[in-house]
């Protein structure tokens, strides 16, 4: 639209933002190199160490939607930019949160291609013309500073309902409407696209993600960025080419601006364009370098493969090693600056996350509630099946119907404003990133508790209407106690994970002047053969973050024990998730990374070589290849990585481990009831474990939540029997 910046983006102006952004790219490739390292031998380690995810949401999570699906399907006027004009499309929205505009729903049903296919990667929805004119100045950096009176609107609306879609660095995209309804609807379709498609990369577990994610981050360490990024969104192309605009836009705007001519509204067009154009150019010369790149480090690990597996307990080992002698500088500047400038907030920043995040998910378990009351009582006045399955359909589409979820959605938006005082005292503004990061966690909850729910019915739509209501009825009920379990596991992950991204930046910063220059002299505890797996930078990350988690725990657990907005006592801490760590351990399943800090960092073994037999010498320069150590005890060895992403196991108890989905789902297959029954001496250490009758009271309120009062059609009812039997027993031992 507008004036072409083909005039002032020529072809040297073009060979510049080339030239930059291979500078980029080769100052990052280091960073990636050991990173992707590091997390390639951290896949290796959960692989060799075989650790087994235990299942603890008790809702079944329902296996992934196909990405063609539909989501949302309208016609609507678009504007199409090569033709200049507005045109009646139809538009959908797919289950990969990408959005397409057809010519009709015939070319559609024909298999034709889109005319556009927009990835909304860190857009802004806008549904008035001040709106957009507003963000439009923002991001126009003017240098006469001159407003136009009664200016002309820089796009004209053929109706009066709009929609705008605002994405940096890309073209803007334009649809109107003729309903408020529609407007509405598409809207909040449009905003789940944006969520998605900023965080759902970054969740992945697999470790080139988690590697290139590291290494963003250690790259703008390096040029003294602490804080969470906001153009931290979309894929490992993206953000690279985010991170090389912002290097590149500040010159632009310096040699191009001052050169532009004409109305405001068309200053405003041709810098936009050239803002796409440099960025297109950008992206090209990224996704070209990046994919030689990630292919240069498989072909490197490949060959390296041998020498992890075989050496596996010797580079840990080094690494404890390496993690002792660190521990004596990094320790009492790191504990002495949590307790002086963190501690004594973490409470209050707890307190205003609480409220509106546990809002939004009791709204989700209103929402639900409400549907499900709804298609039980339009069943019992009409008896008809057929309207039966009609409603259960759509509470199957409920957590992907956008404008249903967007009551439960604003709970969580007043947080955009009610954290504002920590811009000041943390310098973090990322409120975005937190608040968008809780919807997609409150959209995938509602995705689990309609799966569950639906799953739990199947077998029991049969008799008259009576006996289905009152199944109905049963079912929601078990459900609404699974998903008050979970929703308490869910938001205890999502309090810590703030907390550390909200204040974990100030810890480094605040420790890199001293420590950092430090940290090179401590490579030499490293074994030579041993230098690609473990980078001195990552142990200091994480030993710093084990000592914000241990205060971070602390709030958190406070909270639960005050039963502060129903959230659940157990006994485990939780995955964290926060951008400022990076960490060696395995992320237990539930924990979603959309930022540098993807796992929870294990304890440190004991560093004392000697202690551990471990034969690393006392000589620093070159210290020669340590013997094979011990195995690691089980309680060191911590849950592997799970693609599907489901939480870890909730402990009762240090020493008992209960899956909650088989006594859920299949309590025939529970461990624990045959074993206390034929291993006596089995019962008995557990016993000794077990050291007050609270533990037994937390046992016996899992079993709750998990058994229907009246078991009836489940399937559990050779099973409950058995559980009291055992239950029973071990309060007689306890007594006793």
């Amino acid at each position: 639209m507008g004036a072409s910046s083909s005039s002032l983006l020529d072809e040297n102006k073009c060979k510049y933002i080339r030239g930059r952004a291979e500078a980029e790219l080769k100052n990052f490739s280091p960073h990636y190199r050991r990173q992707y390292a590091v997390a390639f031998f951290r896949q290796l380690r959960d692989e060799v160490e075989q650790h087994r995810t235990v299942q603890t949401q008790l809702l079944k999570h329902r296996q992934h939607t196909e990405p063609g699906k539909v989501l949302h399907e309208e016609v609507m006027t678009h504007y199409s930019a090569e033709l200049k004009k507005w045109k009646e499309r139809y538009v959908l929205v797919r289950a990969d949160y990408s959005v397409e505009s057809h010519e009709n729903y015939d070319t559609f049903l024909n298999g034709a291609s889109p005319k556009v296919r927009l990835v909304p990667v860190g857009g802004t929805v806008l549904m008035s013309e001040d709106q957009y004119t507003a963000l439009a100045d923002r991001f126009f950096p003017d240098p006469s500073g001159v407003s136009e009176e009664n200016a002309p609107p820089m796009v004209s609306m053929p109706d009066q309902f709009p929609v705008y879609l605002w994405q940096p660095y890309q073209k803007h995209s334009y649809f109107c409407f003729h309903s408020a309804d529609s407007q509405k609807s598409f809207a909040a379709a449009l905003g789940d696209c944006i969520r998605h498609q900023n965080h759902d990369y970054q969740k992945k577990t697999k470790y080139e993600v988690q590697a290139f994610i590291e290494a963003v981050q250690f790259y703008r360490q390096e040029k003294g960025h602490y804080g969470s990024w906001e153009m931290l969104i979309g894929k490992d192309v993206q953000i690279l080419s985010n991170l090389i605009m912002e290097e590149v836009l500040p010159s632009l705007q310096t040699e191009l601006l001052p050169k532009m001519k004409g109305k405001k509204n068309d200053r405003k067009r041709a810098w936009f364009a050239i803002v796409e154009d440099a960025y297109n150019v950008i992206k090209y010369q990224v996704s070209t370098g990046l994919v030689a790149l990630v292919e240069e480090c498989r072909a490197a690990t490949k060959q390296q493969e041998g020498l992890i597996r075989s050496d596996m307990d010797q580079i840990i080992n080094s690494k404890n090693f390496l993690a002792g002698k660190l521990n004596a500088t990094v320790s009492q500047p790191a504990v002495k600056y949590c307790m002086e400038n963190i501690q004594p907030y973490l409470s209050s920043i707890l307190e205003e996350l609480m409220g509106p995040i546990s809002s939004g998910f009791s709204e989700v378990r209103f929402l639900f509630e409400t549907e499900v009351n709804k298609i039980s009582k339009d069943y019992q006045e009409s008896s008809s099946i057929d309207k039966l399955k009609k409603g259960l359909t759509e509470l199957g589409d409920l957590p992907f119907t956008s404008l249903k979820m967007q009551p439960c959605y604003r709970k969580v938006d007043v947080l955009r404003e009610q954290l504002q005082e920590l811009r000041n005292r943390f310098k973090f503004s990322n409120t975005d990133r937190l608040v968008q990061i809780t919807q997609n966690h409150m959209q995938q909850i509602m995705d689990n508790v309609v799966h569950t729910f639906e799953q739990l019915l199947s077998s029991s739509l049969r008799g008259g209407p009576s006996q289905i209501c009152s199944a109905i009825e049963k079912v929601k009920q078990r459900v609404l106690k699974q998903y008050d379990y979970d929703s308490s596991t869910l938001r205890k992950m999502l309090f810590q994970e703030a907390l550390v991204e909200i204040t974990m930046p100030t810890i480094q910063k605040s420790l890199a002047s001293s420590c950092k220059p430090e940290l090179q002299k401590f490579e030499q505890y490293i074994f030579a053969d041993y230098t690609d797996f473990i980078q001195v930078e990552n142990v200091y990350e994480e030993m710093i973050l084990q000592i914000l988690l241990s205060e971070v725990d602390k709030v958190v657990k406070d909270a639960a024990n005050m039963k502060k907005h129903n959230l659940f006592v157990d006994s485990i801490d939780f995955p964290c998730e926060s951008q400022s760590s990076l960490t060696d351990s395995r992320t237990p399943p539930g924990s979603i990374p959309a930022s540098p800090a993807k796992n929870v960092v294990p304890p440190i073994e004991d560093a004392n070589p000697q202690a551990q037999g471990n034969g690393v010498p006392a000589r620093q320069d070159q210290p020669s290849k340590p013997q094979p150590a011990l195995p690691e005890s089980p309680e060191s060895i911590m849950p592997a990585k799970n693609e599907q992403q489901e939480p870890s196991a909730v402990g009762i108890d240090p020493s008992i481990t209960i899956n909650a989905e088989s006594l859920t789902l299949n309590m025939a297959s529970l461990d624990l009831a045959n074993e206390v029954e034929e291993e006596k001496t089995q019962e008995n250490a557990i016993h000794k474990e077990i050291q007050a009758p609270d533990n037994l009271k937390e046992i016996r309120d899992l079993i709750t939540i998990v058994i229907p009062e009246d078991p009836g059609d489940w399937e559990l009812d050779s099973h409950v029997d058995l559980l009291e039997q055992v239950f029973e027993e071990a309060a007689q031992n306890l007594a006793e």
